[in-house]
């Protein structure tokens, strides 16, 4: 298991602006990756409701079960590495692997057992060193949505806002309330659920 902190700032763009910026940074289709989030929580959204989220990635040829949970300024992410095997019994079978992941979610009183897969968020990935920070241009598309988000990963909290801030007067793009990716995806599948 491994922990870190987690500090970014995040901004909705429009298509024209996403395209926009990755011209001016000279960012080319062989700049781009694709990462796949594969999403979990309880039916009744109780990670959600606890401003939390877990998600499994594919990172190189390692999965990574990661758990966010919210800390005054930015977000503690716990990460356990799991096997191809963990990964489908997760997936097809709703089976969670043991570990410390599961201590963190059950210490907050939400039932490990309950924990079932949601569905994957597909993003289209690029990212380069900007003003002491990371630059991160993503192009997701998830349960019949598609967005555009510019996120920029910092160190430093104030100088990281005033950074951020400086960018996106540079190229005009008004500051929006963003949520991140896995809001967006539970608001989704929460709309869908609502219509079945």
């Amino acid at each position: 298991m491994s922990q870190n902190l987690e500090i970014e700032f995040k901004n909705m763009l429009t298509k024209a602006e996403y395209e926009r910026i990755l011209h001016e940074f000279h960012i080319g289709q062989d700049d781009i990756f694709t990462q796949e989030n594969l999403y979990f929580d309880s039916p009744d959204f109780a990670l959600k409701k606890a401003k939390s989220a877990l998600r499994i990635r594919k990172k190189g040829t390692d999965y990574v079960m990661t758990l966010k949970t919210p800390l005054e300024i930015g977000l503690l992410e716990t990460n356990q590495i799991l096997t191809t095997e963990e990964v489908d019994a997760a997936i097809n079978h709703n089976c969670l692997p043991e570990g410390e992941i599961k201590q963190v979610i059950e210490a907050s009183n939400i039932p490990f057992a309950n924990i079932i897969y949601f569905g994957s968020l597909t993003t289209k990935r690029t990212e380069l060193p900007y003003e002491d920070g990371l630059l991160v241009l993503d192009h997701s598309i998830y349960l019949h949505q598609e967005d555009y988000e510019l996120e920029y990963e910092v160190e430093n909290y104030q100088e990281g806002k005033r950074n951020f801030q400086n960018l996106l007067k540079r190229f005009m793009i008004p500051e929006r309330q963003t949520e991140n990716k896995v809001g967006r995806f539970y608001n989704q599948k929460y709309k869908q659920n609502k219509k079945m």
